[in-house]
């Protein structure tokens, strides 16, 4: 992907099975990065959560973020980060951390861009996961989307941005009703349609939303 070759291990989702990595860094301006990208200075620091085998946060730091932090649930995709945050030459400003959401954080920590490319696939609350994988397409009740969306933009820097990549293979409407629940209001910043399903005939939505405070 983006013209480098990645490791990946096992257990970790692998992003050439799915468009969405590819859509993710479209929507960022991270797909084409090449070595003059970091004359354009600094671009601030970036949080990935979920970051899987690390695709977006390396190019994050390749692109020009002078700290990223790569979170995930899974220590198999914390490594796969590090890993390949190696083999990029960026980990001396990429830290690949265990974490449930923001739970891994220091309490200070701030960002200027939050970005999150969700298991938007909507679950029963009681959902009982069969494996690994599962967790990187489904929520149990969407109870991970609720605190991520109460709590994005707490760990922004003055402007930053708390962004979510969701996809209308999910339950948009109900994440619009957790957003207002939340006290948050959700501005769509980035949409693209794209065919996917076994034979290429079904046309998703993805979207990138932008997770602010609702001042209404």
């Amino acid at each position: 992907m983006c013209g480098l070759e990645w490791d990946l291990l096992d257990e970790v989702f692998a992003p050439v099975y799915s468009p969405s990595t590819g859509i993710g860094l479209d929507f960022l301006g991270l797909a084409d990065v090449d070595a003059d990208t970091d004359a354009a200075g600094d671009r601030g620091s970036f949080l990935e959560v979920g970051s899987g085998c690390g695709v977006i946060a390396v190019q994050a730091a390749l692109a020009g973020y002078s700290r990223v932090v790569a979170l995930d649930i899974s220590m198999r995709a914390v490594e796969n980060t590090a890993v390949n945050a190696e083999r990029h030459g960026v980990a001396d400003r990429l830290r690949s951390i265990p974490s449930d959401l923001f739970s891994g954080l220091a309490g200070n920590e701030r960002f200027d861009v939050i970005f999150w490319s969700s298991n938007y696939v909507r679950a029963p609350e009681n959902y009982e996961y069969t494996s690994v994988h599962e967790r990187a397409y489904v929520d149990a009740g969407y109870l991970t989307h609720r605190r991520f969306l109460d709590q994005a933009p707490l760990w922004t820097t003055a402007g930053g941005r708390a962004l979510l990549h969701f996809s209308s293979r999910g339950d948009v409407s109900g994440l619009y009703q957790i957003a207002d629940e939340c006290g948050r209001e959700l501005r769509t910043v980035g949409s693209f349609r794209v065919r996917e399903g076994e034979y290429g005939d079904d046309m998703v939505e993805h979207l990138l939303l932008e997770v602010v405070p609702d001042t209404a």
